[in-house]
């Protein structure tokens, strides 16, 4: 989803229209919470004039998240329409009511970075799997983390104390 200037003004006053897959799986590193994300599917139209290239993209895809209770992976499935205006000619004036403006820097227009905002922009903060999920259990174990039973508690023993456990010990030999 990447243009140079050059290319765009050839669209100048003729449709712009793409429909691919693009791969968002950079999100996984930015937001810790997004565990999984396949292809995202964009599609829509450009109005390209001398000033400016106005983008009308439909996003659309699935993530995957962990649920709130149980930390099971949640299939958020998401769908966003958005516009985005970038100026082509830096001495052009910005009309004061226009709010997604953006400048374009250097010699390519690329809209992975907006399509990027606004798929994290779509995520929820809390997401809950329903009760017909079929892995609402929670994960045995994660980074870092493990579930611990009743049981294994009361015999495991605090390595904080495990020395004075033995100091006993030579009490009774």
């Amino acid at each position: 989803m990447k243009w140079s200037l050059q290319e765009l003004k050839n669209f100048y006053r003729k449709p712009l229209e793409f429909d691919e897959y693009v791969d968002a799986s950079e999100l996984k590193s930015l937001d810790k919470e997004i565990r999984d994300i396949p292809p995202v599917h964009v599609s829509g139209h450009a109005d390209v004039t001398q000033q400016r290239a106005t983008f009308y993209l439909n996003i659309q895809g699935e993530m995957t998240l962990p649920c709130a209770n149980t930390l099971a992976d949640v299939h958020f499935p998401f769908s966003i329409k958005t516009t985005e205006i970038f100026l082509l000619d830096p001495s052009y004036t910005v009309p004061v009511d226009e709010e997604n403006l953006h400048t374009v820097e250097g010699h390519f227009l690329d809209l992975m970075p907006y399509i990027q905002e606004q798929i994290l922009l779509e995520k929820p903060i809390k997401v809950v799997a329903g009760a017909d999920a079929p892995d609402k259990k929670a994960p045995p174990e994660g980074e870092g983390w493990q579930v611990v039973t009743e049981e294994d508690r009361k015999n495991r023993i605090d390595p904080r104390l495990a020395d004075l456990a033995k100091f006993f010990d030579k009490d009774k030999s």
